[in-house]
């Protein structure tokens, strides 16, 4: 078995710095009690065996070094009579009797006091975010530089709980909203120590909810839409100029709001598609641009609409319609059938990731389709196209336009109002 070395005691040293028990006594302003260090020493045989190499081994450890020179371990002897060497004494013991010996053992000693700092101005100005300092040691210290502007940002919500403002109008000298947006995941814990509990929406989480959480203003959800029919109003009052294209972007609250006769609704993935969408009356476009549609959460004009979503023909596709279901029941797929699938043979391809999770809102020819996808494997003989590993995906601009056209034209007239 291999004695102890320094080099082994300045490694359990630096396990404990790594852990953070190094610097959790200046947060807990508690005296530090003597810490023992692991020893493996040498045993009785091979002090008979091995002499020479004991004594190497007892001077490496620092046990005849002088005061000034000392280790910054204590080492403990433990005196016995050998049979062959008559009285012996061996270390039993090495103890770290100081924080400042554990410090400077592996190098630490700035460090610390910069922590230390750290605790003393916090103390200071938010004696609430100590047991954040004492949880995550490490973690404050790396962030030393900008500690007193993370302070200043609490302080100024203190002052100001849920201001309804932007990011950017938190006005703190060296603070600017990027800033905060960098130090979300950060200032969450410390706001959620410092704030009273009125202050906090515990409904939202995450980096992605800070502005909700804290009741600061955010970036509103917009909706990029087409009018498919031109004699729609507003624009039969003249809003637009005659042959302007009808694409417009709504935050989610006006389209919330909307009051227009559209009683169909399509939603596709795909800009080209989105823009190239033919004209039908009563009938708007909206661009997905893929998986999230809280933004239509609220506009409950649109339960009275007959809605389709076109998506690309693969697994993502069809969870795609799986979650807009979630939200709008009664949302049918358009042009994600098999027909269509097997009409464009030339133009599949390959899916690397499949979706493999069952999708529960699919209607039965759309199951047996994604069932097609994922599990029968329908594959490419394109050449080229790794055949036997790859499913097929045909996504959905590459559908022959005059096929759209007709899929269109085939869709159930909508119901003429008196």
């Amino acid at each position: 078995m291999t004695w102890t070395t320094p080099a082994d005691l300045r490694a359990q040293v630096q396990k404990l710095w790594d852990k953070g028990d190094l610097l959790r006594p200046c947060v807990q302003g508690e005296p530090v009690p003597p810490r023992r260090l692991r020893l493996t020493a040498p045993s009785s045989s091979d002090l008979a065996d091995r002499f020479d190499e004991v004594r190497a081994w007892m001077k490496a450890l620092g046990c005849s070094a002088p005061v000034d020179r000392a280790p910054h371990w204590r080492i403990e002897l433990r005196e016995f009579r050998h049979r062959v060497l008559g009285v012996c004494a061996v270390p039993e013991a090495l103890w770290l009797d100081t924080l400042d010996d554990a410090l400077a053992l592996i190098g630490r000693q700035k460090e610390a006091k910069r922590f230390a700092r750290q605790v003393l101005q916090t103390s200071a100005q938010q004696p609430s975010v100590l047991p954040w300092l004492e949880k995550r040691p490490l973690n404050a210290l790396a962030l030393a530089d900008a500690w007193p502007r993370l302070l200043a940002v609490v302080a100024w919500l203190q002052a100001h709980p849920r201001p309804g403002c932007y990011l950017r109008q938190v006005d703190l000298p060296d603070v600017d909203s990027k800033f905060i947006e960098a130090n979300r995941g950060v200032l969450s814990e410390l706001l959620d120590l410092a704030l009273p509990p009125d202050a906090i929406d515990n409904g939202a989480s995450g980096a992605g909810q800070f502005c909700q959480r804290y009741g600061f203003k955010d970036k509103p959800l917009r909706i990029r839409l087409r009018l498919l029919d031109a004699s729609l109003t507003p624009f039969a009052q003249g809003m637009l100029p005659a042959g302007a294209e009808h694409d417009i972007t709504l935050t989610q609250a006006d389209f919330a709001r909307l009051a227009l006769p559209v009683r169909r609704i399509f939603v596709t993935e795909n800009e080209v598609n989105f823009l190239a969408f033919p004209a039908m009356a009563d009938s708007m476009v909206i661009f997905g641009a893929g998986y999230g549609f809280e933004v239509l959460q609220g506009a409950r004009w649109l339960q009275g609409c007959r809605l389709y979503y076109w998506g690309d023909i693969d697994t993502h596709g069809f969870a795609i319609l799986d979650q807009l279901r979630a939200q709008l029941p009664q949302v049918q797929s358009l042009l994600m059938d098999h027909a269509t699938l097997m009409a464009h043979q030339s133009q599949w391809g390959e899916e690397p990731q499949p979706v493999l999770r069952e999708l529960l809102r699919l209607d039965a020819a759309e199951a047996a389709l994604f069932d097609d996808l994922l599990i029968q494997g329908l594959r490419s003989n394109k050449p080229g196209t790794t055949a036997a590993t790859v499913a097929v995906r045909l996504e959905q601009e590459r559908i022959g336009y005059t096929w759209v056209k007709a899929a269109l034209a085939a869709l159930p007239a909508l119901e003429v109002h008196p």
